[in-house]
Protein backbone atom coordinates (compact mmCIF):
# COMPACT_ATOMS: atom_id res chain seq x y z
CA UNK A 1 0.00 0.00 0.00
CA UNK A 2 1.56 3.15 -0.77
CA UNK A 3 1.42 6.36 0.70
CA UNK A 4 1.21 9.71 0.31
CA UNK A 5 3.41 12.75 2.17
CA UNK A 6 0.87 15.59 3.44
CA UNK A 7 1.96 19.32 3.71
CA UNK A 8 2.80 20.31 7.10
CA UNK A 9 0.40 22.55 8.42
CA UNK A 10 1.23 26.22 8.35
CA UNK A 11 2.03 27.62 11.58
CA UNK A 12 0.38 29.58 13.20
CA UNK A 13 1.65 33.05 14.55
CA UNK A 14 3.44 32.85 17.92
CA UNK A 15 0.48 34.25 20.63
CA UNK A 16 0.94 37.94 21.86
CA UNK A 17 2.38 36.33 24.95
CA UNK A 18 5.29 34.73 23.56
CA UNK A 19 6.40 38.05 21.81
CA UNK A 20 5.65 40.46 25.20
CA UNK A 21 8.74 42.57 26.69
CA UNK A 22 10.12 41.84 29.84
CA UNK A 23 8.28 43.65 32.62
CA UNK A 24 11.57 44.20 34.50
CA UNK A 25 13.65 46.22 31.91
CA UNK A 26 10.82 47.75 30.40
CA UNK A 27 9.80 49.12 34.20
CA UNK A 28 13.04 50.29 34.73
CA UNK A 29 13.82 52.12 31.48
CA UNK A 30 9.95 53.72 32.34
CA UNK A 31 11.42 54.49 35.75
CA UNK A 32 14.31 56.25 34.14
CA UNK A 33 12.78 58.24 31.59
CA UNK A 34 10.18 59.62 34.65
CA UNK A 35 13.14 61.00 36.41
CA UNK A 36 14.63 62.77 33.45
CA UNK A 37 10.70 64.13 32.51
CA UNK A 38 10.15 65.06 36.01
CA UNK A 39 13.31 67.74 35.05
CA UNK A 40 12.47 68.78 31.87
CA UNK A 41 8.74 69.27 33.57
CA UNK A 42 10.37 71.76 35.25
CA UNK A 43 12.65 73.46 33.20
CA UNK A 44 9.43 73.79 30.33
CA UNK A 45 7.28 76.33 30.88
CA UNK A 46 6.48 79.70 29.59
CA UNK A 47 9.45 81.54 31.13
CA UNK A 48 11.94 80.41 30.13
CA UNK A 49 15.09 78.75 31.93
CA UNK A 50 18.00 76.95 31.20
CA UNK A 51 18.89 73.68 31.87
CA UNK A 52 21.63 74.50 33.90
CA UNK A 53 19.93 77.39 35.66
CA UNK A 54 17.27 74.50 36.64
CA UNK A 55 19.62 71.99 37.54
CA UNK A 56 21.75 74.37 39.85
CA UNK A 57 18.15 75.36 41.66
CA UNK A 58 16.78 72.06 42.37
CA UNK A 59 20.42 71.39 43.86
CA UNK A 60 19.99 74.22 45.91
CA UNK A 61 16.80 73.35 47.11
CA UNK A 62 17.71 69.86 47.93
CA UNK A 63 21.26 70.55 49.72
CA UNK A 64 19.84 74.02 51.33
CA UNK A 65 22.53 76.02 49.28
CA UNK A 66 22.29 79.97 49.31
CA UNK A 67 21.58 82.04 46.44
CA UNK A 68 21.93 85.17 45.15
CA UNK A 69 18.90 87.51 45.58
CA UNK A 70 17.99 87.91 42.36
CA UNK A 71 17.53 84.44 41.72
CA UNK A 72 14.55 84.27 44.29
CA UNK A 73 12.13 84.53 41.54
CA UNK A 74 13.43 81.64 39.46
CA UNK A 75 13.36 79.70 42.81
CA UNK A 76 9.95 80.07 43.57
CA UNK A 77 8.86 79.32 39.35
CA UNK A 78 10.98 75.79 39.65
CA UNK A 79 10.09 75.30 43.77
CA UNK A 80 6.93 76.30 44.58
CA UNK A 81 5.11 76.06 40.99
CA UNK A 82 6.40 73.83 38.61
CA UNK A 83 8.11 70.83 40.94
CA UNK A 84 4.67 70.31 42.80
CA UNK A 85 2.90 70.35 39.58
CA UNK A 86 4.87 68.56 37.83
CA UNK A 87 5.21 65.92 40.91
CA UNK A 88 1.51 65.76 40.97
CA UNK A 89 1.26 65.15 37.20
CA UNK A 90 3.05 62.48 37.79
CA UNK A 91 1.09 60.54 40.62
CA UNK A 92 -2.52 61.01 39.22
CA UNK A 93 -1.36 59.14 36.05
CA UNK A 94 0.58 56.24 38.04
CA UNK A 95 -2.94 56.45 39.82
CA UNK A 96 -5.16 56.33 37.37
CA UNK A 97 -3.32 54.13 35.47
CA UNK A 98 -3.35 51.27 38.26
CA UNK A 99 -6.77 52.31 38.76
CA UNK A 100 -7.90 51.41 35.07
CA UNK A 101 -6.33 47.99 34.94
CA UNK A 102 -7.99 47.36 38.66
CA UNK A 103 -11.71 48.27 37.10
CA UNK A 104 -11.39 46.55 34.33
CA UNK A 105 -10.72 43.54 35.80
CA UNK A 106 -13.58 44.13 38.37
CA UNK A 107 -16.04 44.48 35.66
CA UNK A 108 -14.98 42.51 32.85
CA UNK A 109 -15.22 45.27 30.80
CA UNK A 110 -12.23 46.77 27.95
CA UNK A 111 -14.20 49.37 28.54
CA UNK A 112 -14.06 50.64 31.55
CA UNK A 113 -12.13 53.18 32.90
CA UNK A 114 -11.49 54.75 36.62
CA UNK A 115 -14.50 57.27 36.01
CA UNK A 116 -17.14 54.15 34.41
CA UNK A 117 -18.34 54.02 38.84
CA UNK A 118 -19.72 57.31 39.20
CA UNK A 119 -17.04 58.72 41.03
CA UNK A 120 -15.30 61.58 39.48
CA UNK A 121 -19.14 62.52 38.54
CA UNK A 122 -19.69 62.71 42.33
CA UNK A 123 -16.34 64.69 42.69
CA UNK A 124 -17.13 67.30 40.10
CA UNK A 125 -20.44 68.38 42.35
CA UNK A 126 -18.53 69.03 45.09
CA UNK A 127 -15.82 71.26 43.68
CA UNK A 128 -18.07 73.23 41.30
CA UNK A 129 -20.52 73.40 44.78
CA UNK A 130 -17.46 75.17 45.55
CA UNK A 131 -16.28 76.92 42.90
CA UNK A 132 -20.01 78.23 41.87
CA UNK A 133 -21.62 78.55 45.14
CA UNK A 134 -18.66 79.07 47.71
CA UNK A 135 -19.43 76.29 49.92
CA UNK A 136 -17.00 75.53 51.92
CA UNK A 137 -15.32 78.89 51.79
CA UNK A 138 -14.02 78.39 55.30
CA UNK A 139 -11.56 75.95 54.24
CA UNK A 140 -9.75 78.01 52.57
CA UNK A 141 -7.58 76.22 49.41
CA UNK A 142 -8.36 73.23 50.89
CA UNK A 143 -12.35 73.67 50.16
CA UNK A 144 -11.95 72.23 46.49
CA UNK A 145 -9.91 69.32 47.61
CA UNK A 146 -11.99 68.10 50.88
CA UNK A 147 -15.42 68.93 49.10
CA UNK A 148 -14.69 67.09 45.79
CA UNK A 149 -13.50 64.36 48.23
CA UNK A 150 -16.68 63.94 50.40
CA UNK A 151 -18.34 64.09 47.10
CA UNK A 152 -16.45 61.60 45.81
CA UNK A 153 -16.92 59.49 49.02
CA UNK A 154 -20.85 59.67 48.85
CA UNK A 155 -20.91 58.95 45.19
CA UNK A 156 -19.20 55.32 46.03
CA UNK A 157 -21.65 54.98 49.18
CA UNK A 158 -24.35 55.87 47.01
CA UNK A 159 -23.56 53.71 43.90
CA UNK A 160 -22.83 50.67 46.09
CA UNK A 161 -26.17 50.58 47.84
CA UNK A 162 -27.73 50.76 44.34
CA UNK A 163 -25.51 48.28 43.02
CA UNK A 164 -25.87 45.79 45.49
CA UNK A 165 -28.05 42.55 45.33
CA UNK A 166 -28.63 39.85 48.00
CA UNK A 167 -26.18 38.22 45.37
CA UNK A 168 -23.57 39.80 45.43
CA UNK A 169 -21.92 42.60 43.55
CA UNK A 170 -21.92 41.98 39.98
CA UNK A 171 -20.08 43.45 37.50
CA UNK A 172 -23.16 44.10 34.56
CA UNK A 173 -24.64 45.58 37.72
CA UNK A 174 -22.29 47.76 39.00
CA UNK A 175 -21.50 49.47 35.39
CA UNK A 176 -24.80 49.94 35.18
CA UNK A 177 -25.67 51.85 38.31
CA UNK A 178 -22.21 53.88 38.24
CA UNK A 179 -22.94 55.05 34.46
CA UNK A 180 -26.90 55.86 35.51
CA UNK A 181 -25.41 57.55 38.70
CA UNK A 182 -22.81 59.53 36.50
CA UNK A 183 -25.29 60.87 34.19
CA UNK A 184 -27.15 62.10 37.53
CA UNK A 185 -24.28 63.84 38.67
CA UNK A 186 -23.21 65.38 35.56
CA UNK A 187 -26.97 66.88 35.32
CA UNK A 188 -26.55 68.73 38.70
CA UNK A 189 -23.22 70.02 37.62
CA UNK A 190 -24.41 71.07 34.57
CA UNK A 191 -27.16 73.07 36.06
CA UNK A 192 -24.81 74.65 38.97
CA UNK A 193 -22.39 75.95 36.13
CA UNK A 194 -25.74 76.89 33.65
CA UNK A 195 -26.91 79.42 36.95
CA UNK A 196 -23.60 80.59 38.28
CA UNK A 197 -24.16 84.51 37.96
CA UNK A 198 -20.08 85.44 37.58
CA UNK A 199 -18.66 84.17 33.80
CA UNK A 200 -15.07 83.77 35.38
CA UNK A 201 -16.46 81.35 38.12
CA UNK A 202 -18.14 79.27 35.21
CA UNK A 203 -15.08 79.02 33.04
CA UNK A 204 -13.24 77.73 36.45
CA UNK A 205 -15.46 75.01 36.68
CA UNK A 206 -15.49 74.01 33.34
CA UNK A 207 -11.24 74.08 33.65
CA UNK A 208 -11.78 71.60 36.72
CA UNK A 209 -14.42 69.30 34.86
CA UNK A 210 -11.97 69.17 31.68
CA UNK A 211 -8.38 68.63 34.46
CA UNK A 212 -6.30 71.19 35.67
CA UNK A 213 -2.97 70.85 37.48
CA UNK A 214 -2.88 74.56 37.59
CA UNK A 215 -3.77 74.51 41.21
CA UNK A 216 -1.01 72.20 42.44
CA UNK A 217 0.54 72.93 45.55
CA UNK A 218 3.40 71.27 48.27
CA UNK A 219 0.55 70.93 50.09
CA UNK A 220 -1.60 68.48 48.17
CA UNK A 221 1.31 65.95 46.59
CA UNK A 222 1.76 64.09 49.85
CA UNK A 223 -1.80 63.11 50.85
CA UNK A 224 -2.23 62.19 46.83
CA UNK A 225 0.69 60.55 46.81
CA UNK A 226 0.23 58.14 50.14
CA UNK A 227 -3.21 57.64 48.76
CA UNK A 228 -1.62 56.56 45.24
CA UNK A 229 1.38 54.23 46.94
CA UNK A 230 -1.54 52.45 49.52
CA UNK A 231 -3.78 51.38 46.75
CA UNK A 232 -1.02 50.30 44.67
CA UNK A 233 0.50 48.07 47.34
CA UNK A 234 -3.14 47.00 47.63
CA UNK A 235 -3.23 45.76 44.14
CA UNK A 236 0.14 44.54 44.08
CA UNK A 237 -0.46 42.57 46.58
CA UNK A 238 -3.58 40.84 45.10
CA UNK A 239 -2.14 40.55 41.42
CA UNK A 240 -2.73 37.14 41.43
CA UNK A 241 -6.84 37.16 42.49
CA UNK A 242 -7.11 39.91 40.09
CA UNK A 243 -5.37 37.07 37.44
CA UNK A 244 -8.29 34.69 39.24
CA UNK A 245 -11.48 37.80 38.77
CA UNK A 246 -10.53 38.52 35.33
CA UNK A 247 -11.03 34.96 33.93
CA UNK A 248 -14.95 34.92 35.42
CA UNK A 249 -16.48 34.25 39.20
CA UNK A 250 -17.00 30.43 38.36
CA UNK A 251 -13.01 30.08 37.47
CA UNK A 252 -11.86 32.23 40.48
CA UNK A 253 -13.94 30.49 42.99
CA UNK A 254 -12.32 27.01 41.68
CA UNK A 255 -9.46 28.71 42.54
CA UNK A 256 -10.34 29.52 45.42
CA UNK A 257 -11.25 33.16 45.14
CA UNK A 258 -13.96 35.00 46.62
CA UNK A 259 -15.38 36.72 43.37
CA UNK A 260 -17.93 39.12 45.73
CA UNK A 261 -15.45 40.00 48.09
CA UNK A 262 -12.30 41.10 46.17
CA UNK A 263 -15.04 43.30 44.50
CA UNK A 264 -15.89 44.92 47.26
CA UNK A 265 -12.20 45.24 47.89
CA UNK A 266 -11.04 46.80 44.77
CA UNK A 267 -14.27 48.85 44.16
CA UNK A 268 -13.43 50.59 48.37
CA UNK A 269 -9.65 50.91 46.73
CA UNK A 270 -10.78 52.28 43.43
CA UNK A 271 -13.13 54.75 44.97
CA UNK A 272 -10.54 56.13 47.41
CA UNK A 273 -7.81 56.62 44.79
CA UNK A 274 -9.91 58.46 42.16
CA UNK A 275 -11.63 60.07 44.56
CA UNK A 276 -7.84 61.48 46.13
CA UNK A 277 -6.76 62.64 42.19
CA UNK A 278 -9.63 63.57 41.05
CA UNK A 279 -10.19 66.06 44.31
CA UNK A 280 -6.25 67.48 43.25
CA UNK A 281 -6.63 67.84 39.43
CA UNK A 282 -9.76 67.59 38.23
CA UNK A 283 -11.45 65.16 35.42
CA UNK A 284 -8.44 63.47 33.92
CA UNK A 285 -10.03 61.37 31.38
CA UNK A 286 -8.43 58.86 28.63
CA UNK A 287 -5.36 57.56 31.00
CA UNK A 288 -6.80 55.18 32.86
CA UNK A 289 -8.38 53.96 29.48
CA UNK A 290 -5.37 53.48 27.44
CA UNK A 291 -2.91 52.61 29.55
CA UNK A 292 -4.18 49.58 30.89
CA UNK A 293 -4.58 48.47 27.39
CA UNK A 294 -1.38 49.50 26.09
CA UNK A 295 0.72 47.93 28.62
CA UNK A 296 -1.26 44.46 28.15
CA UNK A 297 -0.46 45.11 24.51
CA UNK A 298 3.39 45.24 25.76
CA UNK A 299 3.67 42.88 28.52
CA UNK A 300 0.94 40.36 28.06
CA UNK A 301 -2.38 39.87 30.77
CA UNK A 302 -0.37 38.99 33.83
CA UNK A 303 -1.70 41.35 36.41
CA UNK A 304 1.87 41.57 38.30
CA UNK A 305 3.29 42.87 35.28
CA UNK A 306 0.72 45.12 34.06
CA UNK A 307 0.88 46.88 38.00
CA UNK A 308 4.50 46.93 37.69
CA UNK A 309 4.44 48.76 34.23
CA UNK A 310 0.90 50.52 33.72
CA UNK A 311 1.81 53.08 36.80
CA UNK A 312 4.83 54.00 35.44
CA UNK A 313 3.70 54.89 32.22
CA UNK A 314 0.49 56.68 33.18
CA UNK A 315 3.10 59.07 35.15
CA UNK A 316 5.24 59.41 32.12
CA UNK A 317 2.45 60.35 30.16
CA UNK A 318 0.72 62.53 32.02
CA UNK A 319 4.03 64.48 32.62
CA UNK A 320 4.08 65.27 28.78
CA UNK A 321 0.47 66.24 28.92
CA UNK A 322 1.17 68.58 31.68
CA UNK A 323 3.79 70.35 29.78
CA UNK A 324 1.91 70.87 26.16
CA UNK A 325 -0.85 71.88 27.90
CA UNK A 326 1.15 74.57 29.96
CA UNK A 327 3.62 75.36 26.93
CA UNK A 328 1.67 75.08 23.51
CA UNK A 329 -0.64 78.50 23.54
CA UNK A 330 1.45 79.94 26.36
CA UNK A 331 0.41 82.12 28.21
CA UNK A 332 -2.85 80.73 28.21
CA UNK A 333 -3.19 77.35 29.33
CA UNK A 334 -5.10 73.91 27.83
CA UNK A 335 -7.74 71.43 30.16
CA UNK A 336 -5.25 68.32 30.48
CA UNK A 337 -8.25 66.09 29.90
CA UNK A 338 -8.37 68.13 26.27
CA UNK A 339 -4.97 66.73 25.81
CA UNK A 340 -4.86 63.61 26.51
CA UNK A 341 -8.16 62.86 24.53
CA UNK A 342 -6.54 65.05 21.26
CA UNK A 343 -3.32 62.69 22.33
CA UNK A 344 -5.23 59.50 23.48
CA UNK A 345 -8.06 58.67 21.01
CA UNK A 346 -6.10 58.63 17.60
CA UNK A 347 -3.55 56.82 19.22
CA UNK A 348 -6.07 54.32 21.00
CA UNK A 349 -7.82 53.48 17.61
CA UNK A 350 -4.31 52.57 16.09
CA UNK A 351 -3.72 50.06 17.95
CA UNK A 352 -6.89 48.36 18.02
CA UNK A 353 -6.07 48.30 14.46
CA UNK A 354 -2.58 47.06 14.90
CA UNK A 355 -3.67 44.53 17.87
CA UNK A 356 -7.73 44.46 17.38
CA UNK A 357 -7.75 40.73 18.97
CA UNK A 358 -6.91 41.88 21.96
CA UNK A 359 -10.00 44.15 21.98
CA UNK A 360 -12.80 42.25 20.77
CA UNK A 361 -11.90 42.08 16.79
CA UNK A 362 -11.11 38.43 14.78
Amino acid sequence: MTTTATAPPPTAPAPAAARRLPAGPLAAGLAAALLLSLVCGVALGSTGLGWSHVLRLLGAGLTGGRLPAEEAAAYAIVWEIRLPRTVLAAVVGAGLAATGVAVQAMVRNALADPFVLGISSGASVGANAVLLLGAFASLGIWAISVSAFGAALLAMVLVYAAARTSSGLTPLRLVLTGTAMSYGFSAVTALMVFAAARGEAARSAMMWLLGSLGGATWGSVPIAAATVLAGLGHLACAAGRLDALAMGDETAASLGVDGDRLRRELFAVTAAVTGTVVAVSGAIGFVGLMVPHLTRMLVGAGHRRVLLVAPLAGALLLVWVDVVSRTLLAPAELPVGVVTAVLGVPCFLLLMRRRGHTLGGR
